[in-house]
Parts: structure tokens; sequence; C-alpha cells
């Protein structure tokens, strides 16, 4: 365990101007892991799952529609929480051996609100310090809901319902993050975050999930989900990040 976080950490995937940007503002915009030509077999895999899942795994908020446990669901997702650069900004972010909490699809639906600005895990938590990221399955714009962000705000110990009375209005520096499909945002959890409203008559889709020290209670125990299939296909490294 300690081997692998020592090797991940000693990595040079994650450019130089990326960690500084992760480091300083919170949050950083990369090239995912996904080459442009297997883009549309990431979307295929998706939009499958997205209809074909039932039962506790699926849930439909205010303003969009979730699929949890992406691990067990198609290998083509598997190369996303394994990627080098997102691993190694986990080294700098968590600072510790850590595991994968969550893994999902994300569906925001046409003409929903603004979420709220907020943060992913307060400081007092067991999963924290907490690294979170999106893939852009469609590309992020400002017309279609993209994330935004309040730079340096990880910087502070507070949230935004500490002092925020309209946790849904536009805040004063807040950045979004726009990219083209298959973009990945990274960000530091304790970032002020959440997506903007989506006026468009389209849906805006990503994958998302978000990564905690290792002694921390995961979203999902991937251990007591994991199937025979997909446990054939892991590899030593996506051994460790599941905690297996």
């Amino acid at each position: 365990m300690i081997e692998w976080f020592s090797t991940l950490a000693a990595g040079s995937e994650l450019p130089i101007d990326a960690a500084s940007e992760l480091q300083e503002r919170g949050f950083v915009v990369l090239p995912g892991p996904v080459p442009p030509d297997r883009m549309e077999r990431l979307v295929n895999a998706y939009t499958t799952v997205m209809a074909s899942v039932t039962g506790d795994d699926i849930r439909i908020g205010s303003t969009s529609t979730k699929v949890s446990d992406l691990v067990n669901r198609d290998a083509e997702f598997d190369g996303l929480y394994v990627f080098p650069p997102l691993l190694e900004a986990c080294c700098r972010v968590i600072g510790q051996p850590f595991k994968l909490s969550s893994l999902l699809a994300r569906t925001l639906r046409p003409r929903s609100p603004a979420q709220e600005l907020h943060v992913d895990v307060r400081r007092d938590s067991a999963d924290w310090p907490l690294l979170g990221f999106i893939l852009m399955v469609d590309e992020f714009r400002p017309d279609n809901g993209a994330t935004r962000f309040v730079p340096g705000s990880h910087r502070g110990s507070g949230t935004p319902a500490d002092t925020i009375s309209d946790l849904r209005a536009e805040y004063d520096g807040q950045v979004l993050a726009c990219g083209k499909a298959g973009s990945l945002i990274v960000f530091n959890g304790s970032t002020w975050h959440g997506h903007t409203a989506n006026p468009s008559s389209g849906p805006r889709r990503s994958l998302q999930g978000a990564f905690i020290p290792r002694t921390g209670h995961a979203g999902t125990d991937f251990a007591a989900r994991m199937q025979p299939e997909t446990r054939v296909r892991l590899g030593p490294l996506a051994r460790y990040v599941l905690a297996l």
C-alpha cells in the first residue's frame, strides 16, 4: 500500500503548471484519458448504463439523474480511475495512501436550475482531504450547466453555507470550468463548487467520482460489490485504487 503511494507520488505525468493550478486555485481542467477515437464507445457505454440500471443504483434528483458503481458496469470506464495524472493529483491533495470512494454517471437535465455552492466534505471528516474529478462526456459550456468554482476557496476553513444566504446565486469571482468532450476536471473537494443552470434544451452528461484517504469511509464498498468478471480484468494498480 505504502509502496504504491510512493510510486505514484514520484510520477511525472501531471504537468507542473497543472499541479500549480490545482494547488493555487483548487481545480484544473486537463486532457482526459479517453482518446478522441474512443469517445463514441464511451458515450455508447454511458447511454447503455443510464438506460438499463434500476433499483437503488439509480437516483433521480431535482436537477440530475445519477447511476452509481460504474466500476462494475463496463470496461470502457476502467481507464478513468487509474489515469496517471489523476492519481498524481491524489498524492498531492490527499498526501497519504488513498482509495476510490465513488464513480458514477450523472446527467444534468435540460432546463435545470443552478446547484447550490458547496464543498464535498468537511475538514473534520475522516474522508478529508478529498480529490474530486469530472470527465466531460459532453462539452461543458456556459449555457449547459458547466461546473463553477471559486478559486482559492479551498484554503479557507469555512463552507459556502457558513457565509452565503443564496447558495444558487452567482458568486463574485466564480470561474466556469468549460471544455470539450473528453476533458477532465480535477479539483480539491474543499473548493467551493456546483453546476450552473442548464437552460438549454439538451442534457449535459459527465462521469464523476472522488478519492479519499485509505482510512476513510468510501461511498461505494467496491470489495463487497465486486463482480467476478470485473475482478478478472483488474490489474494491480486498479486493485490498489479500489482497496481490494
